[in-house]
């Protein structure tokens, strides 16, 4: 006897609008977003932000956001932590690669920020992506080089200098704990 087959539902962006509360959508499988991130892991976003928004201050073309929605296909939707984007958002979520992308790791998260998004942050060519583990307070720097990710900082109080276009970031990582 055969086993029967699994049918999985596949959403898409249209179906993802609908939704309460938030949500990624990875090849068309829903990923709910909570339960809300604990304090800890907000005031380490919330310190990041403040470190690029300060090194960008003179910068006319990029801006630190935190989340929001980057629709990469019709059924692939995330939602990075915090994110670097060079250029201007004309709609509801952000079409078009970000400069720079940072997941900050909670238990619920861990695995899908450091293999399923990694792949699909370095195919879509993103410069730049920051893993931040609030338990051991240490960062990860991948830089993309060649179409891959090379790992070129790790630490808790390393300074890493940032290229985006025609502006530059220095960041003391010692200041976002």
């Amino acid at each position: 006897m055969s086993s029967p087959v699994k049918i999985l539902p596949h959403y898409t962006y249209a179906d993802h609008v609908q939704w309460e509360g938030q949500w990624e959508l990875i090849d068309g499988i829903p990923y709910a977003m909570s339960p809300s991130p604990v304090p800890k892991h907000q005031r380490i976003a919330n310190n990041l932000g403040a470190e690029f928004r300060l090194q960008l201050k003179q910068c006319n073309k990029c801006n630190a956001y935190q989340p929001v929605d980057y629709r990469i296909a019709d059924d692939t939707i995330l939602q990075p932590d915090m994110l670097i984007i060079c250029g201007t958002v004309t709609k509801k979520y952000l079409d078009f690669p970000p400069a720079l992308v940072a997941e900050i790791l909670s238990p619920a998260t861990a695995l899908k920020d450091r293999h399923t998004k990694y792949g699909i942050y370095e195919s879509q060519g993103i410069p730049y992506f920051i893993i931040i583990s609030p338990d051991t307070e240490e960062v990860e720097i991948y830089e993309l080089e060649n179409g891959t990710y090379r790992l070129s900082g790790k630490g808790n109080a390393i300074v890493h200098g940032f290229t985006f276009e025609d502006c530059r970031a220095v960041i003391d990582f010692k200041e976002i704990w």
